[in-house]
């Protein structure tokens, strides 16, 4: 089984960064597809960025060119690199392990507790 804890959340100002990390447990980890997906209030839960086993990654349309998704294997950590950040990024993100490479919530069998964005204008 797969245990997932995220931090780095918080609120910060249009236009700087924050970095999000996800510690992982587990004996299947190093196997694992990892991905980030968030949920804004009154919105379904939205795929963010996935990395799979060759470290090949997928990114969202609205994220891409600012978001940066990877993978220490050694430190059993996963990492969401957010630059540029926008109020529409507001919402709670998520880390997400499963066994297939995918952009949908169906897809992941692990989730972590959750952790709040909050960008302000």
């Amino acid at each position: 089984q797969v245990q997932l804890v995220e931090s780095g959340g918080g609120l910060v100002q249009a236009g700087v960064s924050l970095r999000l990390s996800c510690a992982a447990s587990g004996r299947t980890f190093s196997s694992a597809i990892m991905g980030w997906f968030r949920q804004a209030p009154g919105k379904e839960r939205e795929f963010v960025a996935a990395i799979n086993w060759r470290m090949n990654t997928n990114y969202a349309d609205s994220v891409k060119g600012r978001f940066t998704i990877s993978r220490d294997s050694a430190q059993n950590t996963v990492y969401l690199q957010m630059n540029g950040l926008k109020p529409e990024d507001t919402a709670v993100y998520y880390c997400a392990a499963g066994s297939q490479f995918s952009t949908t919530t169906k897809a992941y069998d692990y989730w972590g507790q959750g952790t709040q964005v909050t960008v302000s204008s």
